[in-house]
Order: structure tokens, then C-alpha cells, then sequence
């Protein structure tokens, strides 16, 4: 018989690269995997659902979370707070499951100190033109925002080298295919594995 440590599944790209898409579609198709929740001060935006896409909180319960080190990672993005709640993470983990992040890059960086055994994949768009392109179709941001992201961007594909792989996501059913391979095969590595002994 086999038994297996369970992980992080960290998912991080720069923002309009597609993996919120892809997490979400990933997460669907695998019942092993379960979806960490992040908690943020930013405005509900369209068909968002309060704990599903994430808890929406007001600065004073934000800052009561971290107060009380109810967060495993913090930073504030674009003017707003974003944060990891502990106890979520950790009871799912108790109870066997893979749990999949979609976070930023800084978000990304700062859980990959505390969890040195996650899992990591760092998503890049096919190119800067076609991220813009798709950063504009959405039709969230004024013109000046999507600048600023686009410059983080730049800055955030340097951090790429420190990810365990790289998908780059131009078609999306290509790059959820890679994403599950990277899952199986992440879960047969040996040093999550524990053997016991077989009956003769």
C-alpha cells in the first residue's frame, strides 16, 4: 500500500495571463484538489461569489486577520490587501488533499518560504503584445492601470527561473494538459510516498 504527503499546487503568472481560467478548470477536473481561498479588501467585481472567488473583507477585518496571525502570507496589490487564511490551508492538508493556488508573483514567492516543498508553475503569455491585447479585451481597467501591469509584468517574468516549471499559456487546452501532467507526476515522486510493508 501506498501513502502520500500532500502538497501546494502554486499557479503564478502575471496578471491577464489566464490562471484564474486555467485553476479553475484544472480544479473542476480533479477531485483530489481542493482551491485555496484568499481573503481581500478589493470590491466584488462581477458574478464573483463571497467565499468561492474570494472573502471579501473591509480593511479593519483584514487587518484583525493579521493581528492575530490568521494569514500565512499578506501584501497589498494595486492598492488593495490579498491574504492566505492558515487554518483552511492546513485542514485540507490534514485531510489528504492537494491544494491549488492561484496567486501573484509576490504572493507566490512568499508562500514558497514557508511551504519548501510546494509545487510551483509559473505561467508566461505568449508575448508582452499579446498579453496587452488580452489585458484589454477584458475591459476591467482604464488604460493607466493596464500600463502599470503591463510594466509589472515585465518585472514579475524575472522571477520566472525561481518556479518549478514553466507552461507558457497561449492555448488554453494545451496548457491545462500540461498542468495535470505536472500534478500526476508530482504525486508519484518518491519523497512524497510512503510504502508499507506487503503481506507475503
Amino acid at each position: 500500500m501506498l501513502s502520500r504527503r500532500p502538497f501546494l499546487y502554486i499557479v503564478s503568472a502575471p496578471s491577464g495571463t489566464g490562471k484564474t481560467t486555467l485553476c479553475r478548470n484544472l480544479i473542476s477536473q480533479d477531485s483530489g484538489l481542493r482551491y485555496s481561498v484568499s481573503v481581500t479588501t478589493r470590491p466584488r467585481k462581477d458574478k464573483e461569489e463571497n467565499g468561492k472567488d474570494y472573502f471579501f473583507l473591509t480593511e479593519a477585518e483584514f487587518t484583525k486577520m493579521v493581528a492575530a496571525e490568521e494569514l500565512l502570507e499578506h501584501e497589498k496589490v494595486y492598492g488593495y490587501s490579498y491574504g492566505t487564511p492558515k487554518d483552511r490551508v492546513e485542514e485540507l492538508l490534514k485531510q489528504g488533499f492537494d491544494v491549488l493556488f492561484d496567486l501573484d508573483v509576490k504572493g507566490a514567492l512568499n508562500l514558497m518560504r514557508i511551504y519548501t516543498d510546494s509545487v510551483t508553475v509559473f505561467l508566461l503569455p505568449p508575448s508582452i503584445k499579446e498579453l496587452r491585447r488580452r489585458l484589454f479585451s477584458r475591459k476591467r481597467d482604464d488604460e493607466e492601470t493596464i500600463e502599470a501591469r503591463l510594466a509589472a509584468a515585465i518585472s514579475e517574468i524575472n522571477s520566472a527561473s525561481r518556479f518549478d516549471y514553466i507552461v507558457v499559456n497561449e492555448e488554453l487546452t494545451e496548457s491545462l494538459r500540461q498542468l495535470k501532467e505536472i500534478l500526476h507526476a508530482e504525486r508519484a515522486r518518491s519523497n512524497r510516498l510512503e510504502i508499507t510493508k506487503f503481506k507475503e
